[in-house]
């Protein structure tokens, strides 16, 4: 899942990324509204983390002109104001969630998993494909019973796919959700980290779930259509 989070503070931000690359998910910083505003133009996120107080254009701005491009990431706001009125400012602009500063990281977190199961659509904890789970909330794997140990980006693919398991899911969509700004476009690190899953997932099983839609992408499946 990639993150955007917007802070203009450099160790607050820098602080909010390191504790979210830690969990797995990809990140963003943009230092300012409207540096988030180009950002979103450019980048799919699955949450925005965004302070209120920002220069050039506040949190409550940006959030507002999110909903009217048509964003429907979970949006959660951070502030020192925790006045009814400002937490109603929030809400009212688009917001999902508000977290008054400080804040413990472990709330942070569970507010993000909370704001990730909702939308689209309530979305279980766990995900099941055949015999393969996924726990969202551990982030631990297991087929028929026994664990994949995967690393952070590997757990984090998987995911990806598993949400949308049955979907056909496209390279450049992988790019967006999995890997954050610093990926090289000309790499092959998404056909990298399918193999090293499917060495993890499939190599001992006789139903192989990861598979390549020639042309198109590549899905977490049941099914044995052509690959």
């Amino acid at each position: 899942m990639r993150i955007l989070v917007v802070e203009d503070e450099p160790d607050a931000a820098a602080m909010l990324a390191k504790g979210l690359r830690e969990q797995r998910y990809a990140v963003d910083v943009a230092e300012d509204g409207e540096r988030a505003l180009e950002q979103a133009y450019v980048n799919e996120y699955d949450v925005f983390v965004l302070d209120v107080l920002l220069p050039r254009k506040t949190g409550i701005d940006v959030c507002r002109e999110l909903r009217e491009l048509g964003t429907t990431a979970p949006i959660l706001m951070l502030t020192a104001r925790d006045s009814v009125p400002d937490r109603v400012a929030g809400l009212d602009a688009g917001a999902d969630d508000y977290l008054p500063k400080p804040f413990h990281f472990d709330e942070l977190l569970a507010r993000i998993r909370a704001l990730l199961r909702r939308r689209p659509a309530l979305a279980p904890a766990t995900i099941a494909v055949a015999d393969l789970q996924i726990d969202t909330r551990t982030q631990r794997v297991s087929r028929a019973g026994r664990p994949v140990q995967l690393t952070a980006r590997e757990y984090t693919l998987l995911e990806y796919l598993g949400r949308r398991a049955d979907e056909v899911v496209t390279r450049a969509a992988i790019v967006e959700h999995v890997w954050d700004d610093n990926y090289d476009s000309v790499s092959n690190l998404v056909e990298v980290y399918i193999q090293r899953l499917r060495r993890k997932i499939d190599d001992d099983h006789a139903l192989k779930l990861i598979r390549t839609r020639r042309g198109a992408g590549y899905t977490l499946t049941t099914s044995a259509d052509d690959v």
